[in-house]
């Protein structure tokens, strides 16, 4: 079954078109990398595969939902079932420890502080930081924070990761070991579509879709 399915969609700010007509179907189980220079319209086709944001034409299905079928509610509920979200900025609350940033990801969920809690300790042990659930971000280096924020992503057990310039605050060493982290998520059965303008990040996964121009020009398999 396909987890994510676009269909002629485009999408325009104004005069502006940030996608053109574009078509991309991700199968569940999948690593893919979709790869263009700045504006080439690749985070805005992230901002829409993650339904943050309305396409102005075609349809989007994740999961077999229609997207332009759902309220602003239903899309919600979509995201924290389906979809986590892994950005370039780790979005730590600076005052609050490991734990409790994860935990914090789970807040709508409907589990009680201790559920969260217990969830959010497996999480960040699956991402090899079991050992730091107690540092703050200021404790903890670039590729570690990092680590905090896919173990936020991941700890609602989402099917569907998405990541957006994931390596593009940390250094090669670091960013390293969090595409090795994506391989053992994806290894372990989550489907993860990484946004990058990053060649190596892109040679990594398996599949390849490049766009330029908010158009899909080529995908390399």
């Amino acid at each position: 079954m396909n987890i994510l399915e676009i269909r002629g969609v485009s999408k325009s700010y104004g005069k502006v078109m940030a996608l053109r007509d574009v078509d991309l179907v991700i199968r569940r189980g999948e690593m893919v990398s979709v790869v263009g220079p700045s504006g080439s319209g690749k985070s805005t086709l992230l901002q829409i595969a993650g339904t943050l944001d309305r396409p102005t034409a075609g349809t989007v299905r994740v999961a077999g939902h229609d997207v332009s079928r759902l309220s602003d509610s239903q899309l919600s509920a979509l995201r924290a079932r389906y979809i986590g979200f892994v950005f370039q900025q780790f979005h730590l609350s600076p005052g609050a420890s490991a734990l409790d940033n994860v935990a914090e990801g789970l807040l709508y969920t409907g589990l009680s502080r201790r559920q969260r809690r217990a969830r959010a300790a497996a999480a960040l042990e699956r991402v090899g930081l079991g050992h730091r659930l107690g540092h703050r971000p200021h404790q903890l280096s670039g590729g570690q924070m990092q680590r905090v924020a896919v173990a936020r992503a991941v700890a609602g057990e989402p099917p569907l990761l998405l990541a957006d310039e994931p390596t593009g605050n940390l250094d090669s060493e670091a960013g390293a070991e969090v595409m090795a982290l994506f391989r053992r998520l994806n290894a372990a059965g989550i489907t993860i579509v990484i946004i990058t303008h990053d060649t190596e990040v892109a040679m990594a996964c398996p599949r390849r879709v490049r766009v330029r121009d908010g158009l899909v020009r080529s995908e390399i398999s």
